[in-house]
């Protein structure tokens, strides 16, 4: 609490913002952008899930959890005061609860974005827990990305990739809210969620995308398309800011044997809040959980 009390009274009392350079366009934070994402709160959507996993449709919550926070470049974690070389982010910390069968799964991806015109995120990380074991993975931007993986598969237990900076999956989720119009569209190279790369075991490394961003309705569409993964990646998000996720769905083959069937994962909101959650730990604040509908 001390160090998000610490954080928030620094960025109110010093923030500022000048033209930067964001790939091809200048890039500046709007006064709405600011006023809505510096206002000392996070802000908390709750999700109904139909996660697919071994080839069946399992029913569980998702919740993404925004706020700017203060980093510290070189050690690449959250700041506890203030300094001339820390680097204001957006991070999303996303997670995910569902059962298969008899035992429980727990999911949770973190993106930290930085909010100075530069392109890609600076840390990525996600881990997922369930009876068998946990696996851990995450992203350090040093200029180039530096990736580790521990997992208890065998085949997966302790890597460590260096990769040229490119487009990230993760980041995507932050980038929209950022600036929807500097999304990547048509072919690139892409690393996909650190989730599904996990749950399928798939190698990490840069895989071929297509991505298109358009309208239908009242919400913002962005597609994304991996050929060789037979995945498929679509969020719907409102049309004007503060661009919030609505809804989402993943496709791709799920189960066993040779040709498993493609199943459809499905989140879709149930209730938004903003809040300083961090100060909310009392059984008092339990109600809060209750607003968000969540079991």
């Amino acid at each position: 609490m001390f160090r998000h009390s610490v954080y928030l009274l620094f960025l109110l009392l010093s923030f500022s913002c000048g033209n930067e350079q964001y790939g091809d366009q200048d890039f500046e934070l709007s006064e709405e952008f600011k006023n809505y994402w510096y206002s000392g709160k996070a802000e908390i959507t709750s999700y109904d899930l139909e996660q697919a996993r071994y080839g069946e449709i399992r029913n569980g919550e998702a919740v993404l959890i925004y706020v700017t926070e203060d980093f510290l470049p070189k050690e690449q974690v959250k700041a506890n005061s203030q300094n001339d070389e820390n680097i204001s982010v957006l991070k999303l910390n996303s997670t995910k609860q569902f059962t298969t069968g008899i035992y429980p799964y727990s999911i949770m991806q973190s993106c930290f974005y930085p909010l100075n015109g530069e392109q890609h995120a600076l840390k990525v990380s996600a881990s997922v827990q369930e009876w068998c074991g946990q696996v851990y993975m995450q992203l350090n931007n040093r200029g180039d990305y530096v990736i580790k993986s521990h997992s208890y598969f065998q085949g997966e237990a302790d890597q460590e990739i260096n990769m040229k900076e490119r487009n990230l999956e993760n980041e995507i989720w932050t980038r929209l809210r950022l600036d929807d119009e500097n999304l990547p569209v048509g072919e690139f190279q892409m690393i996909p969620s650190f989730e599904y790369l996990r749950l399928s075991h798939k190698a990490i490394k840069y895989y071929s995308a297509y991505a298109e961003y358009y309208t239908d309705g009242d919400l913002n569409i962005y597609s994304l398309e991996y050929p060789e993964l037979k995945r498929s990646l679509k969020i719907y998000f409102s049309r004007t800011f503060p661009f919030t996720i609505e809804k989402w769905e993943e496709s791709y083959p799920s189960g066993f044997g040779e040709n498993p069937e493609i199943l459809t994962t499905k989140a879709v909101k149930k209730q938004r809040i903003k809040t300083d959650y961090w100060t909310k730990n009392s059984n008092n604040n339990l109600p809060l959980r209750e607003k968000l509908e969540l079991n």
